[in-house]
């Protein structure tokens, strides 16, 4: 008897874990599959933390988008009336350059992985 390719897929994906939805918030493929690792070794137990940050994540959103609905500005253009603008700019160019970071990071950190592995 033959399984057909919608179950044989179902059973793929049952195997993967929580991994993979974790992993596609993420859009980088090593943060995929760092985070498809991370599941595939913890499993559920983390899922509590849903529950801590969920609000957090909602009320960043709500008050980033009230602010800019009500001024017609973004978060950088409203700090710059309040804040030097050498710390708006700092701050700008951190948050541009710490997700590529952080993806270098996990590359090499891969890397090293890979290559400890191989010895």
């Amino acid at each position: 008897m033959t399984q057909t390719n919608a179950a044989r897929n179902r059973i793929d994906l049952k195997s993967v874990g929580p991994g993979i939805i974790t992993g596609a918030a993420d859009d980088d493929p090593s943060g995929i599959a760092t985070y498809a690792q991370a599941g595939a070794q913890f499993g559920y137990a983390l899922l509590w933390t849903v529950w801590l940050t969920l609000p957090f994540m909602i009320a960043i959103q709500l008050v980033s988008a009230r602010i800019g609905r009500v001024t017609g500005k973004g978060i950088a253009a409203n700090l710059l009336e309040i804040v030097p603008r050498p710390f708006v700019v700092a701050l700008v160019v951190v948050l541009v350059l710490a997700p590529r970071k952080q993806t270098e990071n996990r590359g090499r950190g891969r890397l090293r992985e890979q290559t400890r592995m191989a010895n």
